[in-house]
């Protein structure tokens, strides 16, 4: 084939393909408007229209398009929060002796409730009580002597010195009594918090130290749960906003809590938040350690839904045709979302109004249109006044 036969055949094929982009392709005949080619509109129209008028699937009769349309409805989003996290006591501390010695008493067992000050567990301390006795005398002897220096200070018989030192020696031995008492007092092992006993790990007899842990004490009147939120939701979560936490082992038992503490950074590697909720325990049903779906609500924000049918893409982007007085309208729209029944946009649509799901090849701006299942209804004709 020679070169000119090959441009002739290049041309034509070319032609054609614009021929039926413009016939064709949705919003063509806007593209064509907008660079001046209002010639090739006039031209493809007729078509259309004839097109349109041949009967058919998309025929409304009177030259006028057959579409099926479905109401725009309205849904919310990020208006609820779920989230798991780990519970933990209010207060939880691990009992250590103050001092070594052979256990001689244990005065509770696991699961007692005791309070500040409660003695869990005693120590051998004939060597304390020694030592307290010793120092009661050597205070008794300390007062004894003050007095006869102050009898001799009265007659000028002992000087201001004696007296001096006659006192700073009561002085002393009565803070030896009261460092000897202390030691004593400590060879008792007392809760320092109130709250619930754990499983003793030592039996009386056994020989500890001041590192090992002789009992653990949960006050779990109050549970603490610590759970992460994704960042979008860091401006809405404030301290003292209501939730709800349901333990993952009783998905049934609901407890009502309070935001106790938010953190003051988003986590770089997560992009979460981490948020503390405090969940009131006041019939002791909750335990430390157990997970927690943690609810929150918000106020959300909501969007106008439409048909996954009904979004159109063009040259421009994302767009609907909505039927406003009989007639096709072209509404821009800015996708949110995407479910499985509707798809969620950003778009001066209300709710109740009609769009363009099926028949939408066949539709121009501002164009009369018929919809389906109404071919036989008048046309509300405007209100003038």
């Amino acid at each position: 084939m020679s070169w000119w036969k090959q441009v002739a055949l290049s041309i034509v094929v070319l032609a054609a393909a614009a021929v039926a982009w413009a016939m064709f392709f949705p919003g063509a005949q806007q593209v064509l408007a907008r660079w001046g080619m209002d010639w090739a509109v006039a031209a493809t129209a007729p078509d259309k229209a004839e097109r349109r008028n041949g009967g058919g699937a998309n025929s409304g009769g009177a030259g006028q398009p057959m579409v099926v349309t479905a109401a725009v409805t309205t849904e919310t989003i990020n208006d609820r929060l779920s989230a798991l996290g780990t519970g933990r006591a209010k207060s939880s501390v691990v009992v250590k002796p103050y001092s070594t010695g052979r256990l001689t008493e244990i005065s509770v067992t696991s699961g007692t409730r005791v309070d500040v000050g409660t003695v869990i567990a005693r120590l051998d301390s004939d060597t304390e009580e020694i030592a307290v006795d010793r120092a009661k005398i050597a205070l008794e002897d300390a007062k004894a002597a003050l007095e006869r220096v102050n009898a001799l200070r009265s007659t000028n018989t002992a000087t201001a010195v004696q007296l001096k030192q006659a006192q700073l020696a009561e002085q002393n031995a009565e803070l030896d009594l009261r460092d000897r008492e202390l030691a004593l007092e400590r060879r008792a092992i007392v809760a320092p918090i109130a709250g619930i006993v754990g499983i003793l790990p030592i039996n009386a007899g056994n020989y500890i130290t001041t590192d090992t842990a002789v009992a653990t004490i949960d006050d779990r009147s109050t549970i603490i749960v610590d759970f992460w939120v994704p960042e979008r939701f860091a401006d809405q979560i404030r301290v003292g906003a209501p939730l709800t936490a349901s333990p993952i082992a009783h998905a049934a038992s609901i407890f009502e809590g309070t935001v106790s503490a938010v953190d003051n950074r988003i986590d770089e590697a997560s992009r979460t938040l981490r948020v503390r909720a405090d969940i009131p325990n006041g019939e002791d049903r909750l335990r430390a350690g157990m997970s927690f779906e943690v609810t929150m609500k918000f106020p959300g924000d909501t969007y106008p839904a439409v048909n996954p049918l009904a979004v159109q893409w063009g040259s421009e982007g994302a767009f609907i045709w909505s039927i406003v007085d009989g007639r096709a309208k072209r509404v821009p729209v800015r996708v949110i979302q995407r479910n499985t029944d509707t798809v969620l946009v950003d778009a001066p649509l209300a709710s109740g109004e009609l769009v363009v799901t099926e028949g939408v090849q066949s539709v121009s701006e501002g164009s009369e249109v018929k919809i389906a299942g109404r071919e036989n209804e008048q046309p509300v004709e405007a209100d003038g006044s």
